[in-house]
């Protein structure tokens, strides 16, 4: 299938590792031109290299979105693009009752409102083109809450909420807006809270990631290129009438209809 990405310009957030660095690969591949954005310098030229070897074209940009001011500098940059990857890494752990206000602030930074701000810079050329692709990565913690999540539980879900009012508005301009809900898929952060588990509950890794396996009805855990697949899928053309939508993209591990 011919996705149409040729000539069109991507923008993914948290691009350097794990689901972003797959989605702007694939993007790439696919021939869009891709900005990625992260904050560390190395991985980020790695990724451009790696692309570059594929005759894909990844441009760097190192960048912190929890700073107003830089994402200010991007505006130019972000009026040019076609779709928009929101996608931010995963927050500190902790219980609901236990995290201080200072955390909460810092994250909604952070999580929420870089998206909010990158839309709006980004949406009156999408909606002047007629063209535009807004898809938003969250978590299965949106429908299923994961213990000692809370901040993502939380502050992911209010971001869905966010999409699915932006995606009425501003559909008839030719522009979809949908949520991305990873199960366990395979990467270095999944890999970072199975090792949390472990010591916290005193089990062996191998114990955790045989119960998560068990809970999937896959039996494994997702490949981080499977989950890009369905977010090239939201970018392209076909997928012009799929909008205000949570995919989820989890192996059948979330039960709930």
């Amino acid at each position: 299938m011919d996705f149409g990405l040729e000539h069109r310009r991507s923008f993914v957030t948290g691009a350097s590792r794990g689901l972003g660095r797959a989605i702007a690969e694939t993007l790439a591949r696919e021939g869009s031109e891709v900005i990625a954005i992260a904050r560390n310098e190395e991985r980020l030229h790695q990724l451009a290299q790696s692309a570059a070897q594929h005759g894909g074209v990844i441009t760097p940009h190192v960048c912190d979105l929890s700073n107003p001011a830089a994402i200010d500098e991007l505006a130019e940059t972000l009026r040019s693009i076609d779709i928009l990857v929101l996608n931010t890494g995963g927050p500190p752990p902790g219980n609901a009752a236990d995290i201080p206000d200072e955390t909460w602030s810092a994250q909604f930074e952070s999580l929420f409102l870089s998206a909010i701000r990158l839309t709006r810079l980004a949406l009156p050329g999408m909606k002047q083109r007629g063209f535009g692709r807004i898809i938003a990565i969250v978590s299965s913690g949106v429908i299923q809450p994961i213990p000692n999540l809370a901040i993502s539980n939380a502050l992911r879900l209010a971001l869905v909420g966010w999409a699915k009012t932006l995606a009425g508005e501003v559909a008839a301009a030719g522009v979809t807006v949908n949520c991305l809900a990873p199960g366990r898929i395979a990467t270095d952060r999944v890999a970072e809270l199975d090792g949390a588990r472990a010591k916290r509950e005193s089990l062996t890794l191998d114990e955790v990631e045989r119960q998560a396996r068990a809970a999937i009805p896959t039996g494994r855990y997702g490949e981080a290129r499977e989950f890009a697949a369905m977010a090239a899928f939201l970018a392209s053309t076909q997928a012009s009438y799929v909008t205000g939508s949570l995919v989820r993209v989890d192996g059948g591990m979330i039960r709930s209809v």
